[in-house]
């Protein structure tokens, strides 16, 4: 949906911002967004017109912006694929989380759904058996039923350890 809509990484920064704003009931005005982004506030404003003209948002100057159901949908999109490599790069690559984060918030914007999905899977999936996320130097896993995966099989393929 936001490719046919014609939304930029900012602008899914500004509906992200938005809905972390308002997602605890807090309100999200100019300058709370501003802030969250590290932008001027004059730039958020054009933002808010330009999501507005999409009707992905309700933008009244000097008032409070709220996400309409559509610019929810979107942010709630955002969120989950910022999160996915988020816990991706801390709890399986162990990455540090600052570098995690920045890594996160820049490719959130440019991978696809299915590709989120997979990750998130495959995460799951090492977190869950100790064996693997022990192959990948997780100390607090050990020991698991199902096959390993050799680096010798090459990418892609699948083999088992004995």
């Amino acid at each position: 949906m936001r490719k046919k809509i014609g939304l930029t990484a900012a602008l899914e920064d500004y509906l992200e911002a938005i809905h972390n704003l308002t997602r605890n009931g807090q309100a999200a005005h100019s300058n709370d967004i501003a802030k969250a982004l590290e932008v001027h506030k004059s730039t958020v404003s054009a933002a808010l017109r330009s999501l507005g003209g999409m009707r992905l948002i309700r933008y009244t100057p000097y008032k409070a912006v709220t996400l309409t159901p559509d610019g929810r949908k979107l942010a709630e999109d955002v969120v989950r694929r910022h999160q996915a490599l988020l816990g991706f790069f801390v709890d399986v690559l162990r990455i540090d989380p600052a570098m995690a984060e920045t890594a996160a918030c820049g490719m959130e914007h440019a991978i696809p759904r299915e590709i989120v999905d997979r990750l998130a899977g495959f995460a799951d999936a090492v977190l869950a058996c100790p064996r693997r996320a022990a192959a990948l130097s997780l100390p607090s896993l050990a020991g698991c039923a199902a096959p390993a995966v050799s680096a010798a099989a090459g990418p892609g393929t699948p083999a088992t350890t004995s």
